[in-house]
C-alpha cells in the first residue's frame, strides 16, 4: 500500500511527468512503502508520505534535465573530450534508498546500539 500518490509526487517536482514516468512512479511508490515499513511502521502518515515522495523523485531522476544525477556528492564534466564523472553518496542513481534526512524524518537517526547474532537474546 503506497503512502503517496502520483499527484503528490508531481506537486513536488518542477517538471511534468510523462505517461511512462507516471507508470513507473506508481510501482516505485509501492516499493518505497515497503522499504519504509521495513524500517519503521510507527511513523505517521505525513512522515511516510513525505519520505515516499522524496525517494521516488530521487529515483525518477528529477534533475536529469540538468545532467547531474540526483544524490550526487561529487561530479565533473569536460568539454570537447566528452568526459563525465559522478560520485553517488548513498546509493546508485535510480535506486530507492533512505537518505540521512529521510531517516531523521522517520525517527531513525542517531540511534546507537549493536546486535550480535551469536549471543542469545533473553
Amino acid at each position: 500500500m503506497a503512502y503517496a500518490t502520483v499527484t503528490d509526487v508531481q506537486e513536488r517536482m518542477t517538471n511534468t511527468l510523462t505517461d511512462e514516468q507516471e507508470r513507473v512512479c506508481v510501482a516505485l511508490l509501492d516499493d518505497a512503502a515497503a522499504l519504509i515499513d521495513a524500517m519503521n511502521t510507527k511513523a505517521t502518515d505525513a512522515q511516510k508520505k513525505t519520505v515516499s515522495c522524496s525517494m521516488v523523485i530521487r529515483a525518477l531522476g528529477s534533475s536529469a534535465n540538468v545532467g547531474i544525477p540526483m544524490g550526487a556528492t561529487q561530479g565533473s564534466a569536460s568539454g570537447l573530450g566528452y568526459s563525465q564523472s559522478w560520485t553517488i553518496g548513498n546509493g546508485a542513481s535510480g535506486e530507492l534508498y533512505l537518505s540521512k534526512s529521510e531517516k531523521k524524518i522517520l525517527g531513525l537517526a542517531n540511534r546507537i546500539g549493536s546486535y550480535s547474532p551469536v549471543e542469545e537474546v533473553m
